[in-house]
């Protein structure tokens, strides 16, 4: 899909408040609210938009440790992968998951209450996944401000 400065636009205005109503956005972007209303559903179709949410405060709901764990496999056969996908997918607190390359496999991104909330889901959960053989954490220190996702895809 070809993304003109228009299109840009429309996707910065969304992300940064994805509540912003089309009259609103078409009025940033210098549009009609039916052209901007086509070209949003268009992004949608494409999937260029994948969906629309709000963006949670974590500390502010209590969650203070972020975890990044480093998951290695016993192997790396699909069915494995996928059995270790699917467990992965009902932990509560884990917000990301990807596989990597690298030494290990995945890597979890999970929000805990504390760490004594962490060691629970450690030992609940992760201790539990299918073919795991290494688990690695490291805890987030602070997080550092870094361009937005809109302007790091669209320049």
């Amino acid at each position: 899909m070809q993304i003109d400065r228009i299109d840009q636009a429309i996707l910065r205005a969304l992300a940064s408040d994805a509540r912003a109503t089309v009259s609103r956005v078409a009025e940033t972007c210098g549009l009609s609210q039916s052209a901007c209303s086509r070209r949003i559903q268009s992004l949608e179709q494409a999937g260029a938009i994948r969906g629309y949410g709000a963006r949670l405060g974590g500390k502010r709901l209590g969650f203070h440790v972020t975890a990044l764990v480093d998951i290695t496999l016993a192997t790396q056969v699909e069915e494995d992968l996928a059995a270790f996908e699917r467990a992965v997918g009902r932990i509560p607190g884990i917000v990301s998951c990807a596989l990597v390359s690298g030494h290990q496999d995945y890597r979890l991104t999970i929000l805990a209450r504390d760490l004594d909330d962490y060691e629970r889901l450690h030992r609940e959960h992760l201790g539990r996944l299918p073919g795991v053989t290494t688990i690695a954490s490291s805890f987030v220190l602070r997080e550092v401000p870094t361009l937005t996702e809109a302007d790091a895809v669209l320049g």
